[in-house]
């Protein structure tokens, strides 16, 4: 899919549909000249729905449609007939999708499932009919209650990627060319800065039958939480993934331990709990080291995290890569 065709961001304008108004009808007919009230309750009016979809991965089909507006309920009839109810709204939308009030900016909720289906803004209710009213005071009450307005408010909805094994690395660490050699994805690969602007998905073949999802998020730079670069909008896709696998080239400029924590640095100003993601080091491009060169650069890794020297163009250590991140997927979903 290309780049310019991946949307994370919507502010869509939802109004539900009205309540219909209850019926104050009294029943006649050629044998009754003066019967009882019979007015039916309205009907419901449409409410806006959001469904999860594994079907889509962008918010793309939204971003044009300003306005979703749902259809009012209709009101009641004699004979305690009830409004027809208003059609409801139902945007499909990708795993991952969280709502969000545009003037607040309180999270009402979010979509994680297939299928998952959670109502935005409800419809009014409709009125209750005159029959409700009657008592032995009031025998044949002549008003009836008037239908619930719908709701009319502007909301956000925000894609965060939901994926078992997120990339995380500066520019031109390796990511993309990982994903491609691992999975059928094809993301954009070249030797300039920010070649991957949106996060790319694949789905990585395992041992037997078994597979994990990777996604390869756009590049960190130092600064990145503050806004710089391509900042706070991409971070957030990072909070979805189950395992973070950070990957710094072999010929980095400054040492391994530094740009490993510049990284982690990074996203723990975004947000404090990812420090607490289980999360594997990946040193790429490792082609270009002997044995002795790598042995020196073992002496000074990161502490705290296992590491693996991968070569993705050599296909070094690929297998023992896919054996660590499915042993820490694993370990999550227990």
């Amino acid at each position: 899919m290309p780049g310019s065709n991946f949307v994370d961001y919507v502010k869509i304008c939802c109004r539900s549909g009205h309540g219909g108004a209850g019926s104050a009808h009294l029943h006649r007919d050629k044998f009754t000249a003066t019967g009882g009230p019979d007015g039916g309750d309205g009907g419901r009016g449409g409410h806006i729905i959001l469904k999860g979809t594994t079907q889509i991965w962008t918010l793309l089909h939204l971003k044009y449609r300003k306005h979703v507006i749902a259809e009012d309920g209709l009101p009641g009839g004699s004979s305690l007939r009830t409004g027809k109810t208003g059609k409801d709204e139902i945007l499909e939308v990708p795993l991952g999708t969280i709502a969000k009030d545009a003037e607040t900016g309180e999270v009402l909720f979010e979509i994680t499932k297939d299928g998952e289906e959670k109502v935005l803004t409800p419809g009014g209710r409709g009125g209750q009919g005159n029959w409700h009213f009657k008592s032995p005071t009031v025998q044949t009450p002549r008003f009836a209650q008037s239908g619930e307005p719908g709701r009319e408010e502007w909301i956000v909805l925000e894609l965060k990627v939901l994926a078992d094994v997120g990339l995380v690395g500066f520019p031109n660490a390796g990511k993309s060319t990982l994903l491609s050699v691992v999975s059928a994805a094809k993301p954009e690969i070249a030797d300039y800065p920010f070649t991957t602007i949106v996060p790319n998905l694949g789905i990585v073949a395992y041992r037997g039958a078994r597979s994990f999802v990777m996604a390869d998020i756009p590049g960190i730079i130092e600064g990145a939480s503050g806004g710089k670069g391509l900042g706070l909008r991409f971070l957030r896709h990072i909070e979805r993934n189950a395992v973070l696998l950070f990957m710094v080239p072999a010929d980095t400029s400054r040492t391994i331990r530094e740009e490993y924590a510049i990284l982690l640095n990074e996203l723990e100003i975004h947000n404090p709990g990812l420090k607490y993601k289980p999360r594997l080091l990946a040193v790429t491009k490792s082609d270009m080291l002997d044995d002795e060169l790598t042995q020196e650069m073992r002496a000074h890794l990161p502490e705290g995290i296992p590491c693996i020297f991968i070569s993705s163009v050599a296909q070094k250590g690929i297998q023992e890569l896919k054996d660590k991140l499915w042993e820490l997927i694993y370990q999550v979903s227990d």
